[in-house]
């Protein structure tokens, strides 16, 4: 069910500050209080959220690779009635460039393909090329994209039978500072050790997965706000991606199940050094979209209070990604709507009473 019509008013919390207030929203915005124009009240007493951030999604991929345009609109759809009302699209093998046009879907920051090592990812999903070639498909991504380009770090190298980097140092550098000169920010998919060191030396930006994260980074890491989005629901699937290799390659498949013994604990030791941590669901792979609420709630499990986690999936996400971080007059109307303080009851993400994206009401 949608709404939208004239100004509509909501009263109720308003996070992040915590304060009682009323919102008016017209146009798509947030406005003052109209003097004359009819107000139509969609919700009152609730605790009012700037708009979801999935900040790992793939609209456009399935586990087949590209996605047609219906497929798109759904997952899409499913996300925007989730509350994630601003993606961070962190490859995809599809133009989706058409959502742009729709009012009534989520707004994608797009990282335009994932670029990797020949043989060396999911097949159908990114470019695979050679190092040689890396810094010229960093420029056509960067150009594709809406501010970041997303490299495959590591991924299981048959030969060695385990992960191993993807990229030496020297096209790394070369890559990342022209990524940097076209003003694109560098995101790698990384879930083991190795490829790390060579990643935050060349200036990467943030870190996805981030299972392989060791002590001696954490203090540059925060201190340069290099980022982590480590998709915890995701990586409950580490098992049985050890499982699936362990007749074949036994080595990464102990490795694997190493990482996710850790996670946690490495997660951990990572917020509490300072990395800057958001959430993201990872969702268009092996996973559904919609889960960012689960995603959220999640970011508890590595010491996040209700409030940090929320804001790694809300407001401070918002901000990272250049958007408006909160609900202030002139900003996007924006937001969902919750029966209960999200921050002391994280749960409750996964029940919204309404939500409001672009200005238009739609009820789950």
């Amino acid at each position: 069910m949608t709404t939208d019509s004239g100004v509509l008013r909501l009263a109720g919390t308003v996070l992040p500050a915590g304060e009682q207030q009323e919102l008016h929203l017209s146009g798509g915005l947030v406005v003052d209080r109209p003097a004359t124009a009819d107000v139509t009240t969609v919700s009152t007493g609730g605790w009012i959220v700037p708009g979801l951030v999935d900040a790992h999604c793939h609209i456009g991929l399935d586990q087949h690779g590209a996605v047609d345009r219906d497929v798109q609109e759904q997952q899409a759809i499913v996300d925007r009635d989730a509350g994630a009302l601003l993606v961070r699209d962190a490859g995809s093998a599809a133009d989706t460039r058409w959502i742009d046009e729709r009012e009534d879907l989520p707004k994608i920051i797009r990282a335009g393909r994932h670029i990797a090592r020949s043989k060396r990812y999911i097949r159908d999903y990114g470019w695979e090329i050679e190092p040689e070639e890396l810094v010229a498909y960093v420029e056509q991504e960067a150009r594709r994209g809406d501010g970041w380009v997303k490299l495959v770090g590591d991924w299981i190298d048959r030969d060695a039978g385990d992960l191993t980097p993807c990229w030496p140092l020297d096209a790394l550098t070369a890559a990342i500072t022209r990524a940097h000169e076209l003003g694109a920010r560098v995101t790698a998919h990384v879930f083991g050790e190795h490829a790390l060191p060579d990643l935050l030396t060349a200036g990467i930006d943030c870190i996805e997965h981030g299972t392989g994260l060791l002590p001696e980074m954490l203090d540059d890491m925060a201190g340069r706000g290099v980022a982590v989005v480590p998709t915890i629901i995701q990586l409950e699937n580490f098992p049985q991606y050890a499982d699936q290799a362990a007749g074949k390659f036994p080595v990464y498949a102990d490795h694997m199940r190493d990482l996710y013994t850790r996670r946690l604990d490495t997660l951990r030791s990572a917020f509490e050094a300072g990395v800057p941590v958001f959430a993201g669901t990872d969702a268009g792979g092996v996973l559904g979209h919609g889960l960012v609420a689960e995603e959220i709630q999640a970011l508890t499990a590595i010491g996040m209070s209700g409030e940090q986690a929320l804001a790694a999936g809300s407001w401070a996400a918002r901000s990272w990604l250049g958007a408006p971080a909160d609900l202030a007059l002139g900003n996007p109307a924006d937001l969902v709507v919750y029966a209960e303080d999200p921050r002391a009851n994280p749960a409750v993400l996964s029940h919204p009473e309404c939500i409001v994206l672009r200005g238009r009401v739609y009820r789950p």
